[in-house]
């Protein structure tokens, strides 16, 4: 049976679903709609990081997908499918987007974060249109997101464990599966619960109902929503589009009484063409407008950084905007501004009672914890922020722009501009630090060092990773190589507890390099080429593919060289020389 009759202009199409998930499919079918089945080969690792919504993420991931079945299929028989629709559901909590865990302790990790919480669960959609164009594919895609709301109830250890043990999490974005026994976990939801099944039916069907039926005058003049799906008299003439092409088709929109008055006829005209040129304006560039605005939102979470919001909601309870601006020395009006964008970010948490931090803000923004990004993040508002400032100098020039950010050119580049006084090399110190706590385990784990019994981190400033290798390999002797001033300042650094290390040079050594790489096309690591730019503008250095990187090290004798992906913001290259 169709529930909606809009899909009804699917019933004749070639409608591919770029998804193996058997829920997805189950929707779909009880709505009536005849697909088949072709799960996308896109890797799922576009960097969460750069999107400014979750919703982006899901929407991005959505569109992929999507496109890479419609290329793909193209590519096979040189003939598209009409349509190829593309999802992506993710859960997020506290700022954290959680997808399908990998193992069962992740899942653990996932679900204990949901207990007694409420959490978003949103679906990003994309709808290709596919077209042969000059022997082209040529596709148009539509794209929208759904929110549902979901409460979990407070769960024992045992209850999740027992969940988790039952196999459901394991292929679930969030670790759970509410039409199943994950339904027991739910308190609450607030919103389309075919949405946290999957895919959002409703949402869908509004769409088509855009894509293929542009409101009629009648119904404008009667105020009906335009998103709204229209009653069953709407849907006259389904065969019009059948066996048609691809592309959405416009209905005639001429007066469709025969005896109305000229002028209600011209006007209704009028409005049809009004209608017809709404449907030929290109997508709303959300994403777009994201980017564009996005050094808004990087400054908003500075400021709120500098002025230490985070520190003082740390394991406190929800406080009001004027007690935080009495604090800080600021008015209370701009607080609430500041603290009502942290929020909509996803880094505070905004009630009746005030504002509270969210366990990101916690874990990463408050400036004692052990995983803290503060010194990060000030490097970035106190010099990086100024650099960026001057990018089109660095871009026609070539030259880093520390002469215009400081006022001065820089002889001696570290010296002048990171480590001029004891403050500001700690400053820079404290950014390196905090980046190196978050993946110095990975970097420690991702090949097996127990071969090598002495390790030198060059340039390793506080010794962050040189701690991990220790731990990691009780016998090996690693040293720290750094400026004799950042040697000094390391002790501010230093844990309980001295370790002994010394250098020793060995046929047979290995280079452990711990770099952000870039794809050897340079068109896809977004984070990797952002960094190399961010380069030119403070070192004029650059970031390197692997490939380049192979051949710089086969130049000084390393021929064996291995890289493991850590999956966050840097990978892992192992290069050895065997000895003659």
């Amino acid at each position: 049976m169709v529930l909606c009759p809009v899909i009804g202009k699917l019933l004749h199409k070639r409608v591919v679903l770029a998804s193996a998930s058997p829920r997805r499919q189950e929707i779909l079918s009880n709505a009536g709609l005849r697909f088949e089945v072709v799960p996308s080969k896109f890797k799922e690792k576009l960097d969460k990081a750069s999107f400014a919504t979750p919703y982006g993420y899901a929407m991005e991931t959505a569109k992929q997908k999507a496109l890479e079945v419609a290329n793909r299929l193209y590519q096979k028989d040189l003939r598209a499918p009409d349509v190829v629709i593309g999802a992506d559901t993710i859960v997020t909590v506290g700022g954290l987007i959680l997808e399908k865990p990998v193992d069962k302790q992740d899942a653990y990790r996932m679900l204990s974060r949901l207990s007694g919480r409420e959490h978003s669960v949103f679906t990003g959609v994309a709808i290709v249109h596919c077209s042969s164009k000059d022997h082209q594919l040529d596709t148009r895609v539509s794209e929208f997101y759904e929110e549902t709301k979901v409460k979990f109830s407070e769960l024992s250890e045992e209850l999740l464990w027992e969940y988790v043990h039952s196999g459901e999490p394991m292929d679930k974005a969030g670790g759970y599966g509410i039409q199943a026994l994950g339904g027991m976990l739910v308190e609450s939801v607030h919103g389309d619960f075919l949405n946290v099944v999957g895919f959002p039916l409703n949402h869908f069907c509004k769409q088509l109902v855009k894509l293929y039926y542009p409101p009629r005058p009648e119904d404008l003049r009667r105020s009906v929503k335009h998103d709204s799906i229209p009653a069953a008299d709407t849907f006259e003439d389904l065969s019009d589009v059948e066996g048609g092409g691809s592309e959405p088709t416009q209905r005639d929109a001429g007066s469709r009484d025969e005896k109305a008055e000229a002028g209600e006829a011209g006007q209704a005209t009028a409005e049809a063409e009004c209608h017809r040129t709404r449907e030929t304006l290109p997508p709303f560039p959300t994403r777009l407008l994201e980017l564009i605005e996005g050094f808004m939102l990087s400054k908003g979470l500075l400021t709120a950084c500098k002025l230490k919001v985070f520190d003082l909601l740390k394991d406190e309870a929800p406080q009001k905007a004027a007690d935080i601006a009495s604090k800080v020395d600021a008015s209370a009006c701009g607080m609430e501004r500041l603290l009502d964008i942290c929020a909509a970010m996803g880094l505070l948490e905004k009630t009746e009672q005030g504002y509270s931090n969210t366990e990101t803000a916690n874990v990463y923004l408050a400036s004692d914890g052990e995983y803290s990004l503060h010194g990060f993040i000030m490097h970035n508002n106190d010099l990086t922020w100024n650099l960026f400032t001057y990018l089109e100098f660095a871009i026609r020039e070539g030259t880093n722009q520390h002469h215009r950010a400081l006022g001065k050119k820089a002889e001696d580049l570290f010296q002048d501009a990171y480590y001029q006084s004891p403050e500001t090399r700690l400053r820079f110190m404290r950014a390196m630090h905090g980046m190196t706590k978050l993946t110095a385990c990975q970097v420690a784990t991702a090949f097996n060092l127990s071969r090598f019994s002495s390790a030198c981190d060059v340039g390793g400033c506080t010794g962050a990773l040189a701690r991990e290798l220790a731990r990691e390999y009780p016998r090996m002797q690693v040293t720290v190589f750094d400026l004799p001033d950042i040697i000094e300042l390391a002790a501010h650094f230093q844990p309980p507890g001295p370790q002994a290390v010394q250098i020793h040079f060995a046929a047979g050594a290995g280079l452990l390099l711990v770099e952000t790489l870039l794809d050897e096309e340079k068109r896809v690591a977004q984070r990797a080429l952002m960094q190399s730019l961010n380069m030119l503008v403070q070192t004029e250095g650059k970031e390197r593919s692997l490939g380049e990187y192979q051949c710089l090290l086969e130049l000084h004798g390393f021929h064996q060289v291995q890289v493991v992906h850590l999956g966050g913001v840097l990978d892992a290259i192992l290069a050895t020389k065997v000895a003659p």
